[in-house]
């Protein structure tokens, strides 16, 4: 997956399933300024300069640097020969193209390989005078060599086999953008949002798409107008998803806690809404209060939302008996992807919180996070201790006694094991 990940939100979790909506009005003053802080915007329509990124070593005269091109030009013969003869003359080599038909011209879409010393903007310029208008760019990685076909038959599959994959692809496939999914009942109460057709809407930079289960996804990108080629692959991919249904891969691992108990960690999902309520009742006060932090008779509201894969991955732990345990949640936000866990009383201290975070760690990881985060108080040690026992870069936030972790991940994230991590 591309290291620019784009922001994934849903209306259901504007702060709803993940801390309460009941509390969002106390706590909105304390996450205004963390959150201003931890979201940019995407530059203007007429700002198309690739700008690398602020760690990002420049490349040397001798070194190549990957770009990826999108541009229109006019759909007439020699247009598209014109564009590839003036890259050559700068020693550009095109590794792959596509192109868009339009209704006035062609967008089409490059993947470049060219001198370390060409800057984006004069890259940019001669683009423009060989008849190439509206051109962006930014740097491409390594995912960017597979050709197209080969891209959305893997992401195919990957939807296939696990419904949170959805989200993931969809990102994956359009590149940088804001994807929103609108629940046709929202957690809150109140009215759902206006429905889409059946074959969706398309309109410049935003498409609406039907969601499997009711309600809407919004894509947006609001400096790159999405093409009929690109409206066509998501409508197809969401409707694969509507099709295969409900699903959530059924691997487990049986693991043994030092007292000797042994414990299941597997993937959970809407099937798990009763024995989430039953390990809720089970849970004291001050445990369900640290977790939402809102008034707890209000969490078993949220637990619908939690459970659906098409926000995210969630993790149970069971009991030799069947009995849940505990919940652990990776919630889509974008590049801060947040983490929460939810132990019951009696099984604290026993390293269970420490193991569903390495692991939710490592699927952040494996879906290319950059980071992730999580909001808890600041008198909660437990999940304090999780957070330093992963050996990762952390970055601390204090507001009004709430506390807000981040973790930036590296490389090595999806390997991370933690380790005499006390966890809730």
């Amino acid at each position: 997956m591309s290291r620019d990940m784009s922001d994934v939100t849903t209306e259901g979790q504007a702060r709803c399933g993940h801390h309460g909506r009941s509390g969002v009005a106390g706590l909105a003053s304390v996450f205004q300024t963390w959150w201003s802080r931890r979201h940019g915007h995407a530059p203007p329509a007429g700002d198309t300069g690739a700008r690398p990124l602020p760690t990002e070593r420049q490349a040397g005269p001798d070194e190549s640097v990957l770009w990826r091109m999108r541009t229109t030009v006019k759909d007439e013969p020699g247009s598209l020969a014109a564009l590839c003869m003036a890259l050559a003359g700068q020693r550009v080599d095109i590794l792959s193209l596509q192109t868009h038909p339009l209704a006035e011209g062609t967008v089409d879409e490059f993947l470049l390989r060219a001198p370390g010393g060409l800057m984006a903007s004069e890259l940019t310029q001669v683009v423009a005078r060989a008849g190439g208008v509206d051109t962006w760019m930014e740097r491409g990685d390594a995912h960017d060599l597979m050709d197209a076909p080969t891209r959305v038959l893997g992401l195919a599959a990957r939807t296939a086999l696990d419904a949170a994959e959805l989200p993931l692809a969809l990102r994956q496939l359009l590149g940088r953008c804001t994807i929103r999914q609108l629940p046709a009942t929202p957690v809150g109460g109140g009215r759902g949002p206006e429905g889409v057709p059946l074959d969706g809407v398309l309109e410049d930079t935003v498409m609406r798409l039907r969601a499997p289960e009711g309600g809407v996804i919004t894509v947006e990108r609001p400096y790159l107008p999405f093409t009929p080629t690109e409206f066509a692959r998501a409508r197809a991919l969401v409707e694969l998803d509507a099709r295969l249904g409900p699903r959530v891969p059924r691997g487990r691992d049986v693991l043994t806690l030092p007292e000797g108990n042994e414990i299941t960690v597997r993937r959970a999902g809407p099937g798990d809404l009763e024995a989430a309520r039953e390990m809720h009742e089970r849970c004291s006060s001050r445990t369900l209060s640290m977790r939402y932090h809102g008034p707890v008779g209000d969490a078993d509201r949220y637990l619908n939302h939690l459970l659906s894969p098409r926000f995210g991955r969630t993790l149970a732990v069971q009991t030799a008996s069947g009995r849940v345990v505990g919940l652990g949640h990776l919630l889509w936000d974008g590049d801060e992807t947040e983490v929460a866990l939810l132990v019951e009383d009696k099984w604290q201290r026993r390293g269970i919180g420490a193991e569903l975070l390495e692991r939710l760690v490592a699927m952040a990881a494996e879906a290319g996070c950059e980071s992730v985060y999580a909001v808890t108080q600041a008198s909660n040690t437990g999940m304090v201790a999780a957070m330093r026992g992963l050996g990762l870069p952390l970055d601390y936030q204090i507001e009004e006694g709430t506390l807000v972790i981040t973790a930036r991940l590296g490389v090595d994230a999806g390997l991370v094991r933690v380790t005499n991590a006390e966890a809730p």
